[in-house]
């Protein structure tokens, strides 16, 4: 069995990065994001990157670390409303937004990952999304083309795997990993534990293995909050 366990992130890395590269990544928000794995690709100093994933994470956090280091030329989201330093770029004309519907975005990275070039949506039509789009009409309906995403490498962040790489991803955890990490000529992926094969009850796999080219282990993580709303203390 080909050992696709890595001893950190920038190793799992190794031979993959180069300027101008199209890149897929998991996570929505703070959650599910592949933390080591963004810090390892900001640490390498690689520009120009095209990104697909649903948002840019937050101000100093995941994606949102490439950005502030302008590591980050295109970025492909569905929502970019929490970062500062991304309206900012992008207002100023210093960084390329290429705006999808979710989920839209999410079918276009399965797509991607299953060898189809291009699928008809109604999602957008008449509304700026289908700008510069193909339009047909299908039973009286218009419908746009939407281009399947195929990235160089996709990151990814699960919750356990065996050593083959067949993977969970945990609750919500799941979000945009599963189709990102079909949606690239390698996916590198990290997880909170690894277990030997045969421990995962196959029903239970989210990620079969043969997509998982390499891994990391990432743990442990620290738990970081979006936003914290918490009530006003009554007066006694």
């Amino acid at each position: 069995m080909v050992n696709k366990l890595y001893p950190d992130a920038a190793s799992a890395l190794e031979g993959l990065l180069f300027d101008g590269m199209h890149l897929c990544a998991g996570g929505f928000g703070l959650c599910g994001i592949p933390e080591r794995l963004i810090d390892a690709i900001r640490d390498s100093g690689v520009k120009d990157l095209t990104i697909a994933s649903n948002n840019a994470g937050i101000d100093g956090e995941g994606l949102g670390k490439l950005l502030r280091t302008r590591q980050v030329k295109k970025m492909i989201s569905s929502y970019v409303g929490e970062n500062k330093e991304f309206e900012r770029q992008y207002l100023a004309g210093e960084l390329e937004v290429e705006f999808c519907p979710q989920g839209t975005l999410a079918e276009r990275c399965r797509a991607g990952g299953a060898g189809i070039p291009g699928f008809y949506t109604k999602t957008g039509v008449g509304t700026a999304v289908a700008e510069g789009k193909e339009v047909k009409n299908f039973d009286g309906q218009d419908y746009i083309l939407e281009r399947g995403i195929f990235a160089d490498v996709a990151i990814i962040k699960g919750w356990k795997a065996d050593e083959s790489g067949n993977l969970i991803f945990r609750k919500t955890a799941r979000n945009f990993n599963q189709p990102m990490a079909t949606a690239a000529k390698i996916c590198v992926a990290e997880v909170e534990e690894v277990v030997p094969v045969g421990s995962l009850d196959p029903d239970t796999i989210h990620l079969p293995g043969i997509y998982v080219k390499r891994m990391i282990v990432g743990a442990p993580y620290e738990k970081k909050i979006e936003f914290r709303t918490v009530r006003q203390r009554e007066a006694a």
